[in-house]
């Protein structure tokens, strides 16, 4: 099993730099998923990418900032903003990008698709791949 995350282009772009090394998120997904597939959001609407995982560290988004800064690929207060009224995150470390030079358009093979809020849990990206 592996999940599908909406992220939105900015952060994609820092992910296939390599300078955003985490990716935080409020809520997790089962801790045996490895292998994460990148929705990127509006305007693109494609699946760009994969994301092998390192660990998943939970924390207060306090220690998460203090901890991981450097290496956020976000800047601080859009950080806060997203954690604020939370006591808890997850930042997700990234052992591996893969940048898909074929982005695949979820929407071809299932047209009532719906981008997931937090996390979608998918058995394989050949779902989301058309046939033809």
């Amino acid at each position: 099993m592996k999940v599908l995350l909406s992220i939105k282009p900015k952060y994609v772009e820092e992910i296939n730099k390599g300078s955003k090394l985490y990716e935080f998120r409020k809520v997790i997904f089962n801790d045996d998923i490895k292998t994460i597939y990148v929705y990127e959001t509006a305007p693109t609407k494609k699946i760009v990418g994969k994301i092998i995982i390192d660990d998943i560290i939970e924390d207060s988004p306090l220690n998460l900032w203090q901890k991981f800064e450097d290496k956020s690929g976000i800047a601080k207060h859009e950080f806060f903003e997203y954690f604020k009224d939370r006591n808890k995150g997850y930042a997700i470390k990234i052992k591996k990008y893969v940048n898909y030079k074929k982005p695949i358009d979820p929407y071809k093979n299932k047209p009532n698709f719906v981008p997931p809020q937090s996390y979608l849990y998918v058995d394989n990206i050949k779902n989301f791949v058309s046939a033809n």
